[in-house]
């Protein structure tokens, strides 16, 4: 017969009062990370817009050219929206970094 599960004290859990302060290198390094990732979707972007542009449909049927268009904006679209995405996040995270190293240098609470 199994055993039941035992429930853990909440010792791996964080309280709910606890802050946790966050760093200007975390913030850099995400910073970092999200750009590289912004970057690489850009790239894909105008590789996929590429290769859409090069092999044009070639068709009579205007429902095949209608749905072959609605799919190639789609697909486009969402690698550009991640692009965005992670663009403007490498920036928020970035000007976070430096709003952080300010708050330091004029004795305020650095705390996030």
């Amino acid at each position: 017969m199994a055993e039941p599960l035992k429930q853990s004290g909440g010792d791996d859990k964080v309280t709910k009062g606890s802050k946790k302060s966050t760093s200007p290198l975390s913030c850099f390094s995400g910073s970092f990370l999200a750009g590289t990732l912004s970057v690489l979707c850009y790239r894909m972007m105008v590789a996929i817009v590429t290769a859409f542009a090069a092999k044009p449909v070639l068709s009579d049927n205007t429902i095949v050219l209608n749905i072959s268009v609605a799919v190639r904006t789609l697909v486009a679209g969402i690698v550009a929206l991640g692009a965005g995405v992670f663009g403007l996040t490498a920036v928020g995270l970035f000007l976070l970094g430096i709003q952080l190293i300010v708050r330091k240098m004029t004795g305020q609470d650095a705390t996030v």
